[in-house]
Parts: structure tokens; sequence; C-alpha cells
């Protein structure tokens, strides 16, 4: 693991900026309903360059529902989502990762026939410099293509942590351990901005230690992060600003400090013991 070195084995979106960024990601009334049920109902925040921001609320709040709509999977009934100063609402999951958003899932979804490493590979196909004809001809240019790409790939299993072959199949693997291969993949893609939802589900104590560190060396490296997360220790410990939904709304925005002694927040999510 390259935790010492606290840095990205290939290229990177950016050093962190000293202090808050400029708005990368701005999400203004945003709307999305399903069979009359509004699953997002009016949301607005902003995620700032080389900023942790976390998302909470109780299930069914709306929080991977917005997620969604955020990376283009849901087509959102009102509002706009402006990512890097263009307006992305509409766009398509590819075109937006293209420009620099990258996401995880509340389940692992890797592609189950494949190994670890041709996994994290296909995060790099937007960024790989052959195209359809080298790959049939096997041209030089294609070798040096896919021995740079599988450098890379192992480069960012090394980043995250990953400690099995990454010649098995991601079956193979345990849960902690397909976690990490998703976040090398999305981490692969070179975004501007990561999407993690519930990363820390499943994970045992020692896995969350880690997945709280490795979210830290991913800001480090200038990538912004929005986080959707039930586990409140490791939101309170690695966000810098937190964003309360409940049955689509936002509630509460702030510091974890401001957010956990709120009394909105408190009745609709945290309770009385917790607080």
């Amino acid at each position: 693991m390259n935790e010492a070195q606290g840095q990205s084995p290939v290229a990177t979106p950016g050093l962190r900026p000293e202090g808050p960024g400029e708005a990368l990601l701005s999400v203004r009334e945003l709307a999305v309903s399903f069979g009359g049920i509004k699953a997002v109902a009016g949301l607005s925040f902003e995620v700032h360059e080389g900023e942790i921001v976390s998302v909470i609320g109780p299930n069914g709040a709306g929080k991977t529902s917005a997620f969604n709509c955020i990376s283009g999977f849901y087509r959102p009934n009102e509002g706009s989502v402006v990512f890097a100063g263009e307006e992305v609402t509409r766009k398509k999951p590819s075109a937006i990762t293209e420009r620099g958003m990258a996401r995880t899932f509340q389940n692992v979804r890797l592609f189950s026939d494949m190994t670890v490493l041709d996994n994290v590979k296909t995060g790099m196909h937007s960024h790989l410099g052959q195209n359809v004809f080298d790959a049939m001809l096997h041209t030089p240019r294609y070798t040096r293509s896919e021995a740079q790409c599988t450098e890379d790939a192992r480069g960012w299993l090394d980043f995250v942590g990953f400690r099995a072959d990454d010649e098995l199949l991601v079956t193979q693997l345990p849960y902690g351990e397909q976690r990490r291969v998703e976040i090398a993949r999305a981490l692969a893609t070179q975004p501007r901005l990561l999407l993690l939802d519930e990363p820390g589900a499943g994970l045992n104590h020692s896995e969350k230690n880690e997945l709280m560190a490795l979210i830290r060396r991913i800001r480090d490296l200038g990538v912004s992060i929005v986080l959707i997360e039930h586990d409140m220790g490791l939101v309170m410990q690695v966000s810098e600003r937190i964003v309360v939904l409940n049955y689509g709304k936002e509630i509460a925005e702030g510091t974890p400090d401001q957010v956990k002694q709120d009394p909105v927040v408190i009745a609709a999510y945290l309770g009385e013991e917790e607080a």
C-alpha cells in the first residue's frame, strides 16, 4: 500500500487546494418521483474542490435516488445538476464519467466473470491511447497501451490496499476486498469527483478504519468526495460537511459538530440517546 506516500500511482486530477476550492458540483432544486412518491423533493447543495461531504438520513430518505440523479442513472423530474461548470442533468452515465465523475454502488457491482485486474482496467477505456484497429491488429501502440493499462491498474489496486491475487475472479474475493476493487475501478477513471454509496456497509471495525484512511488519501489527491453512509462514527470522523435528508428534502447542513447538535436532526435521525 502507498499509505506512507499518500500519492496516487498514476496520473492524478490535481493537488488538493488550500482551503475550500471552487464549487465543483452544484445541485439545484433536484426532484424525482416514482408513481406519485417523491423520492427527492427540491434538494440543493454544493460540493467544493477537495472537499469531503456526507449525505445522511434515515432509510428511504432519498440518498441513493439523489446519487442516481447526479450520476445520470435517473432522469430527475425537476432541477439541475452542474458539474465542473457544465450542465449534466440529463446526460448518460458514461458521458458524465468521461467528464470526471465516478461512483460506487450500495451493492458492489463488479463484472463477476472477469478477474480483479480486468475489472479495474475497464475503468480506463475512455483514456486508452488505442482504437479498435489497434486492438484487432495488435499494433505496437496497442501493446504499449495494454502494458501501461495493466501497470496503472495494479498501481490503483496497491493504492486502495488490495491484498489478494489480482488474477482471481472477483467472485473469489471476500466482501471487503471486493469493495476495494470497486473503489480502485472508480479511481481508474481519473475522477475529479467520487460518489461513494455506503462504502462501509458490511465491513468490520478494522476495515472501516482502513476505509477512513483511504478516503482521506483519495481527497489528498485532489479528488472531491460525496459519501452516503449509515455508520455515524465514520461520517463524523471523515466528513468536513454533512447534508441531512428526510423524506427527500434537506433538513440540515453543516459541520459534523453543527449537525449532531441540531434538534431537527436529532429528532429525525440521530435519536436523543446517540446525540
